[in-house]
């Protein structure tokens, strides 16, 4: 490989590795596609040297997020329980089947959630929330509402509460996701915490990453198995999201939950907008 084909495969992998752990999602969504389009790499080898930057970009990420005491950790074992056959089938599934009818569907689904995450977060929709945050202000219930979240969201505890039943089967859809597309499911699993379940934005992009950690370790372990990652491009492309990863740890530090929601509703629907070319 050349020198300077490393250093854009590096300058990428940072990019995905910072924008990736502020969202939660990993840097696969934009690894996968320039390897794609970019490097023109065979697509199933796309997809599964993206699994591998979804680790390395998770593993790294984990570190800063723990430190920082916002990993919910038994709601990231019970998703990555359903999440670790799902990964085994979504890989066995690139392999024997790839439709196009299914990219079409999904990528609609990815730019409507896309599109309603960005408009309920709008500067109209906080305007909205300002008064009436206002108005419950002026009534002496001021601690009931917060701006920087979404309606009802709250700060998750160290204390049990969110259902199993619930978490597996969305942990089991995330693996399909994530290895039959090469990019991680936490675009999928974030808006769920978020909106579902009431978790405060920072500590569900945190779990998010926790979560692939330990289920994208499993779907790393069947691509080399069926022998589809270019271990040089996970070289170059890793030495990047581990420097952008912990960047992105950084300056989720210093952004607001909406803005974070804002930048994954970006995330989807240029994921969305990928799926309809292909």
């Amino acid at each position: 490989m050349e020198i300077t084909t490393g250093l854009l495969l590096l300058a990428v992998g940072l990019v995905a590795g910072g924008y990736g752990t502020i969202v939660g999602a990993g840097g696969g969504f934009i690894f996968v596609p320039a390897l794609l389009l970019i490097f023109h790499m065979d697509p199933a080898l796309a997809a599964g040297s993206g699994i591998v930057i979804v680790l390395i970009n998770s593993l790294s990420g984990v570190i800063g997020y723990a430190k920082q005491n916002r990993i919910h950790y038994r709601t990231g074992i019970i998703l990555s329980l359903g999440a670790i056959p799902g990964s085994l089938l979504g890989v066995w599934l690139l392999h024997i089947y790839s439709s196009s009818y299914f990219y079409v569907v999904f990528a609609t689904l990815l730019v409507a959630l896309g599109i309603f995450l960005f408009a309920s977060n709008s500067p109209f929709t906080l305007f909205r929330k300002k008064k009436a945050f206002n108005v419950c202000r002026e009534d002496g219930h001021e601690d009931s509402f917060r701006l920087d979240e979404p309606e009802g969201s709250t700060e998750i505890s160290g204390t049990p509460r969110l259902a199993a039943k619930w978490l597996l089967p969305i942990g089991a859809l995330m693996g399909v996701l994530s290895s039959y597309l090469g990019i991680g499911g936490g675009w999928l699993l974030v808006p769920i915490l978020i909106y579902i379940f009431k978790v405060s934005t920072h500590h569900a992009t945190a779990t998010s990453i926790f979560s692939l950690t330990l289920y994208s370790s499993v779907g790393v372990v069947s691509q080399i198995i069926y022998s589809s990652v270019d271990w040089i491009t996970v070289l170059w492309g890793g030495a990047g999201v581990i420097i952008g990863s912990q960047i992105g740890v950084f300056l989720s530090q210093k952004i607001p939950g909406k803005v974070i929601i804002q930048m994954l509703s970006v995330l989807l629907v240029g994921i969305g907008f990928r799926m309809y070319f292909n």
